[in-house]
Order: structure tokens, then sequence, then C-alpha cells
């Protein structure tokens, strides 16, 4: 895919909190919270196929595109180690997930799909923890989007960082690859990210350090009235904001991190949230859910967004 056609389309779709879903709704253990060892036998594939059809139906029923996530959020090397994966083992599961997740865009040729390779934090996803420089991060991260690369994904996608020195060198190691990539940031309740960095501020650094490559921006794992007042008005950066994939619940980090079941908030009022977000956005074009949100929260957004009076 020589384009990202989600860059020009009304808008795309993602899918929601796959770690949580399958966990609380599904079901599945997911040791270490990490989906992608599920690629490894029969059940597990049949878990993450149930996981995605009814994104996939959304997408065909809205006639909107998709943008499809390989199960790897956790499939670098420390998450790996951690689950018995060394190295190798590793970078072979990263390419199958792509060939996986390629065969099912496959399955339904009517819908647009991009195959995303999903690559997460090195370390967890609500707080900051042991930092690495912007180098480190991209010789750290290059397992993964080097696999992306070889299996022919048709981007990489980092989401929920939580400083800025790791986003700089997930994008250098994408970019290195050869494979488009967009940098999703996550909040605290403040809107600033956990490292105490102001969002603009974020974007802005990662821009000028990759001489503005990075394909877009995305906000994720974060409710939106969490990180809404972080978008100031006239600020330029806004338009390298084109995804939002929002959690369920306005809980904090915190609080979630110790929750003991699923926080689903209520659909419509985080679809109604969307709506406010693209009069505030120039050019938000892919949507979709984080912790807590399923296909019932997607679909809420998708309706409201490609509602007559919605399209743009």
């Amino acid at each position: 895919m020589s384009a990202l056609p989600q860059l020009t389309a009304p808008l795309f779709v993602t899918d929601g909190g796959l770690e949580t879903s399958l966990l609380y709704l599904q079901g599945v253990d997911l040791p270490e919270f990490a989906a992608f060892p599920l690629l490894d036998d029969a059940a597990g594939r049949d878990a993450l196929r149930a996981y995605f059809a009814p994104y996939l139906a959304l997408a065909r029923r809205r006639r909107v595109g998709i943008v499809l996530d390989t199960p790897t959020w956790r499939a670098n090397p420390d998450w790996g180690a951690a689950l018995g994966y060394d190295r190798e083992r590793l970078a072979a599961l990263n390419e199958r997930a792509v060939a996986w997740v390629r065969d099912l865009a496959a399955s339904h040729p009517e819908v647009t799909a991009v195959v995303n390779g999903a690559v997460g934090p090195r370390g967890d996803g609500y707080v900051v923890g042991e930092t690495m420089t912007a180098a480190e991060a991209r010789r750290y991260h290059a397992l993964q989007v080097r696999a992306f690369a070889r299996a022919g994904a048709d981007m990489v996608t980092a989401v929920t960082l939580t400083y800025t020195d790791e986003a700089i060198g997930v994008a250098h190691a994408a970019l290195d690859a050869g494979l488009p990539v967009a940098i999703g940031f996550t909040t605290e309740t403040d809107g600033r990210l956990p490292s105490g960095a102001a969002l603009g501020e974020a974007i802005t650094a990662v821009d000028a350090a990759t001489d503005g490559r990075v394909a877009y921006y995305m906000v994720n794992c974060a409710h939106p009235t969490h990180f809404t007042d972080a978008f100031v008005q006239g600020a330029p950066w806004l338009e390298r904001v084109k995804a939002v994939r929002a959690n369920a619940s306005p809980l904090s980090h915190a609080e979630l991190d110790v929750a003991t079941e699923l926080h689903r908030g209520d659909p419509a009022e985080l679809a109604a949230s969307y709506e406010r977000l693209r009069t505030i956005l120039p050019d938000l074009r892919v949507v979709g859910g984080c912790c807590g949100t399923d296909h019932a929260h997607v679909t809420a957004i998708t309706e409201r967004l490609t509602a007559p009076a919605a399209v743009r």
C-alpha cells in the first residue's frame, strides 16, 4: 500500500480495547495482559477472530475503512521474555501477526483495510518507569518494526506511549524500515503525558526530531475529559492529531490499574464526546476505542460521526 487511505477518507475506524474485551467479555486468560500468544494456538486465533468480527461488520455496514491492528502491543523483547519468547521466536511471531491480520482483511474484500503493526511501550502503558534515550528506543523497537516490514505491513502505530524520547525512537525505527508510522500518546487526567510533558510539546518535539515524517498522531488510553482541554484552539499541531482511541471510563490510570472489574462507561456519552472532538480537531479521520471499550462503543461513535448531519 503506497499511501495511507485513512489520510484522505472521511472516516476510518479501529477496534476497541482488545485486551480488556478478551479478558473481561470473552473470558480469555491473558498472562502479562498480552494478546500476542493467542496467535500460537487455534483456540486463541478463534478468540481473536470473534473479537474482530463485529468491527469488520461495522465497517462494511457503515461503508468506512478500518485500521486493523496486529495483536502485538506487548510483543517486544521485555514482555516477550517474561512470557518465554526469545528474540528469534518473537520476531517470527510478529511476522505471523501481520500475515494473520492480512488474511483477516482478505476475508472481507468489500472493506478497505489497513494492516497496522501495533507497537506498545517497552514498559507499562500507564506509568513512565525506566526511560530510554531516543537512540536506545530506536534500537529496542527495531525488532518488531523490522518484522512488520518483512511481513508486508502497511504501517506501524505506536500506542500508549508515555514519554517523548521513546516516541522519537519508535518513529525512527519505523522510518528506517521503510514503513509509515503513527504515534499514539496517552495522557493523565490533566491532559499531560505521564512524563509531565504537554501533549502539544511532545508532538512538536517528535515532528522536529523526524523532520515531520510521522504520518499522524493519536491520543489513546485516556478518556476525552482528560485530554480535550489540551487541544488549544488554533495551535498548529492540532492538525497533526488525526486519530483518537479513548478509554470508556473517566477513571484515572491509577484507578484503572487496580480495578477488578470492567468499567464500560456509557457508549452514547462517549460517542457524543467524539462529536465534540471533531469540532476541535481540524483533521480527525481515525476513531476507535481503548481500555474498556468494545464494539458497542465503536459502533456508537461511528454511527454518530457518519450520521448525515455529522458528515463533513
